[in-house]
């Protein structure tokens, strides 16, 4: 799964990572990005548009918006059969602008976070969907899930999921545009092997109040006669 991830850059970064994309200011850095928060994203309706979407698909049949707290992953698997995922798979894609994301790899009772980027250190553009809900008091609420697939090599020393990455224009353009459905269940596989880097950070990313560059130093505590790190 994808459960927390971080979004901090440069505007001229951003600039050459989605050239296409009109940036009016450098967006606020949030490095720790935890489900119900806002982040940026890229729609099929305006791909040309950094938009500000919640974290946490909200149906735009959904009696109240509780729901989104639950479905922040769409699984690739299953994203076209789901109630909530089968028609926004179809009609409302989206690119979800990233840094870096966080996993945690199980060790014992111990959960060890790590930091995962590209390798060529480029912005991560994660594939999602996305939704509107209408609340009782007339606010319209967009937003959305990250889409999962099986993990490549790298993630599976961590993990055995991972966010769809599209990590060329061309799949971007693709993901957003191309409305025939095998061409985009093709696009929702995992990246190719030897394409991410990792590294163990500190604990205190577990915490969303932890939100500082801080959470993207390497941690390297003293080993013990127990440890595999």
């Amino acid at each position: 799964m994808c459960g927390r991830f971080s979004f901090a850059t440069s505007k001229e970064k951003l600039i050459k990572s989605f050239p296409d994309v009109k940036i009016d200011g450098t967006p606020a850095p949030n490095f720790n990005i935890a489900p119900t928060q806002h982040a940026g994203v890229l729609t099929n309706e305006q791909p040309h548009a950094l938009q500000d979407f919640r974290w946490g698909l909200i149906p735009h049949w959904a009696k109240n918006d509780r729901i989104g707290g639950k479905l922040i992953n769409a699984r690739a698997e299953t994203v076209i059969s789901k109630p909530s995922f089968r028609m926004p798979i179809r009609k409302r894609r989206c690119i979800v602008v990233a840094d870096s994301f966080y996993e945690w790899r199980t060790h014992g009772k111990t959960k060890i976070p790590f930091r995962i980027t590209l390798r060529d250190k480029k912005l991560i553009a994660l594939a999602g969907i996305w939704d509107y809900w209408d609340s009782t008091s007339g606010v319209r609420i967009f937003s959305f899930a990250i889409i999962t697939t099986t993990a490549n090599k790298e993630m599976s020393e961590v993990h055995d999921r991972m966010p769809v990455i599209l990590n060329t224009k061309e799949l971007q353009d693709t993901w957003l545009s191309d409305t025939n459905m095998d061409t985009t269940l093709s696009l929702m596989r995992p990246l190719a092997d030897n394409s991410l880097e990792m590294y163990r950070i500190s604990p205190a990313v577990n915490s969303v109040n932890f939100n500082s560059k801080e959470c993207h130093k390497p941690h390297n505590p003293p080993l013990t006669l127990f440890d595999q790190f």
